[in-house]
């Protein structure tokens, strides 16, 4: 099965194709802006090296998040355009879906992935949860723990300072053969659905400015 997996939500940028188990191509890039332009390029110079087309694909595969607002519609926003133009399938992956598939033996602990926020605050995925919060208000894990993501030093020494049973995983950023094979076997049905929607924890920073008084009218 060929898939091209895309990946915005975090401060890496990549685009990787992936057929079984092996990487045909990639590109990846560390920015912490940008996001979107970068990607679509990846995208087209990954086809193109390979020697493929979008409809020599099997699904196209994103990352929904959690992360960064405009890298996580970027990113969706280019899949579904490839998606159908070929006529192909989009999936989405989370971050730490992602991260997870890369830690298979975690020896029974359960897996936290956490990603920077804004403001001293991060995104915490757990399982089928996914919170914002304040980093010095974590939550008690009642059960050892593994911690992934590039939040995942601190939030391990936070925990260790509190005497949680925690293990810091090596595991900082999502592969583009972990998001694939994460993709395939929803493509399968052997794990649940996930739209390619945008996995919003926090509300995005932009606002409409407020209206002025005689804009209320009558």
């Amino acid at each position: 099965m060929r898939i091209l997996a895309l990946d915005s939500a975090v401060s890496r940028c990549s685009a990787t194709i992936v057929a079984g188990a092996g990487v045909i191509c990639g590109f990846q890039q560390d920015l912490e802006r940008g996001h979107a332009s970068v990607l679509a390029v990846m995208a087209r110079d990954c086809l193109r090296d390979a020697g493929l087309t979008a409809a020599g694909m099997d699904a196209i595969a994103v990352t929904v998040g959690p992360g960064s607002f405009t890298g996580i519609r970027g990113g969706i926003a280019l899949a579904l355009g490839i998606a159908v133009s070929a006529d192909r399938p989009v999936i989405g992956v989370t971050v730490g879906e992602a991260l997870a598939e890369s830690l298979p033996h975690l020896g029974g602990r359960l897996l936290w992935c956490a990603i920077p926020s804004r403001r001293g605050r991060i995104f915490l995925e757990t399982g089928d949860s996914v919170l914002s919060l304040a980093i010095d208000r974590l939550p008690d894990p009642g059960h050892p723990v593994a911690v992934a993501g590039s939040a995942a030093p601190e939030v391990a020494a936070r925990l260790a300072a509190r005497g949680v049973n925690v293990m810091l995983t090596d595991a900082r950023l999502p592969a583009g053969r972990h998001i694939a094979a994460v993709a395939e076997r929803r493509f399968r049905g052997a794990i649940r659905p996930l739209a390619a929607e945008p996995l919003y924890v926090d509300a995005p920073e932009a606002k409409l400015p407020a209206r002025r008084d005689h804009d209320a009218g009558p």
